[in-house]
């Protein structure tokens, strides 16, 4: 089993080769040293590998169910076989803690062993029913094609598996373009997945490459009849705006960005919720686009709540590789960590108590806690993607979930209280995608809807949801015997 050391290369049509584009640096965040530099995919690499994957896409797309069933437990099988090397990539090429690589490998696991396992038996069609004598109706559910797949750079292996998988289940092809930031965990590597698993040559394809020189070309290309994005808000209404405008509409599958309540009420067990709002503030230091980027909690319970919170997080391990209980490591990249550094900075500013910090190590930023945050803070306004929790007081219930629903964006929340009934109803009138009730804000589930309300997003994945993002519907009607046309208006009842 030759080792996954060599995936600094375009993966098209079924062949590994050398790009021509320009220039992609891999670094790796725990010292920002060059893990390898290649060049990137060109607008001419485009065509050949959407057309190789719409040319596999029609056999493979043709198989029955078990045998596209099988491809995905043989993928599976390989990500456990593989798992200790594939790990290795999330900690160095993104600045995974080990924790962070052993739960993204379990979702993805996950993704291909239960969800897109299932997928092909999951696709139903419908026999409609028909006034005109002798005709029936059919709904087939069939493939959509291929499928364009931008992947993050924040989860990459878990955010590019939601959709190639079940993609590739439902008998799709698809040509992935992974983050520059995630050029291997988001791209390349599944690449070699799926050639290891024996999937057909060319209905994969991996194009890593720069954004500005293949990004619209890559979302209007007329061979893709869906596009699937995962990514901030700016970007996505980019991408959005590029697929409607291409000679060929495409369905859109957008999860963006998002900024995350947990709302911790006055009946709340306050240790529990201490202890799951830590861990869905800060895992991944808090780089995950359903992360709580803030708190908002009940005035009486604040003040305990927020002491405990920081004490809490006092006991973080921080900034250790090789620590499996290590819970925060470096930002992706120095651009990001000079954004939240200026975040940090500006909350100070606006009149926000520092209740927790520290300096920086490297890319390690120390977990942050304000409290006394103001509702137009830049930490409750803005989409942190960092180890920063900012402590909203609200005065009662209503205000609670004022605050909680005061942002354009939704796509996850959560709630804490004794009282399950009062939780629920109160979740119900959050303005989001995905609320979860006495559990932090970071969940994913392989056969539960995904995905955001007003600016987080449009469409679902998972589950029941991935056969809508990903097939299409032909009506087929069927005339059994002859019917009698009107050639009049007067034929018409």
């Amino acid at each position: 089993m030759a080792a996954y050391d060599n995936l600094d290369r375009l993966h098209i049509a079924g062949q590994w080769r050398t790009g021509s584009g320009a220039t992609l640096t891999n670094v790796c965040p725990w010292d920002e040293s060059t893990i390898f530099e290649m060049k990137g995919a060109t607008k001419d690499d485009l065509d050949e590998a959407f057309s190789a994957s719409a040319e596999a896409q029609k056999e493979w797309g043709a198989l029955p169910p078990a045998a596209r069933s099988a491809k995905m437990h043989a993928i599976a099988d390989v990500l456990e076989a593989r798992k200790d090397e594939i790990g290795a990539w999330i900690v160095r090429e993104v600045g995974g803690t080990k924790l962070k690589a052993a739960l993204e490998l379990m979702l993805v696991t996950q993704v291909a062993r239960q969800e897109a396992a299932a997928l092909p038996f999951m696709v139903e069609g419908l026999i409609l029913p028909e006034d005109i004598p002798g005709k029936e109706s059919r709904a087939y559910r069939q493939p959509a094609g291929v499928v364009a797949l931008v992947s993050p750079w924040n989860f990459p292996l878990q955010l590019t598996a939601r959709t190639l998988f079940p993609a590739l289940a439902l008998g799709n092809g698809v040509v992935v373009k992974p983050a520059s930031d995630s050029i291997v965990t988001g791209g390349t590597v599944f690449a070699a997945i799926c050639e290891e698993a024996g999937l057909p040559e060319g209905l994969v394809s991996v194009l890593p490459g720069s954004g500005s020189e293949i990004g619209d070309a890559f979302v209007q290309h007329p061979v893709p009849s869906v596009v699937s994005f995962t990514g901030s808000t700016p970007v996505g209404r980019g991408v959005g705006k590029a697929a409607l405008d291409s000679d060929r509409l495409k369905s859109l599958e957008l999860e963006l960005g998002g900024n995350s309540p947990i709302v911790i009420l006055d009946d709340a067990d306050i240790d529990y919720a201490v202890e799951a709002s830590v861990w869905g503030k800060f895992v991944h230091q808090g780089q995950i686009c359903m992360i709580a980027n803030r708190i908002v909690v009940e005035d009486a319970v604040y003040d305990e709540f927020a002491e405990k919170f920081v004490a809490r997080t006092k006991e973080l391990v921080v900034g250790r590789r090789e620590d499996p209980a290590c819970m925060i490591g470096p930002i992706v990249n120095r651009d990001q960590f000079d954004g939240i550094m200026e975040m940090i900075a500006k909350a100070k500013d606006e009149g926000a108590t520092c209740a927790l910090g520290g300096e920086p190590d490297g890319l390690v930023i120390p977990p942050h806690v304000f409290t006394d945050v103001g509702e137009d803070n830049c930490l409750v306004t803005n989409e942190i993607f960092g180890p920063v929790a900012p402590i909203q007081r609200a005065r009662d219930e209503d205000h609670a979930l004022e605050l909680a629903n005061a942002t354009e964006m939704g796509l996850s929340s959560a709630v804490f209280s004794r009282d399950e009934k009062r939780a629920l109803a109160f979740a119900r009138r959050i303005d989001a995608g995905m609320t979860h009730i006495n559990d932090q804000t970071v969940n994913d589930s392989p056969f539960s809807p995904f995905g955001g309300a007003k600016n987080s997003g449009i469409g679902r994945f998972n589950g029941r949801w991935a056969v809508d993002a990903f097939t299409t519907t032909h009506w087929i009607s069927v005339q059994h015997e002859p019917r009698q046309f009107p050639f009049s208006a007067d034929d018409i009842g």
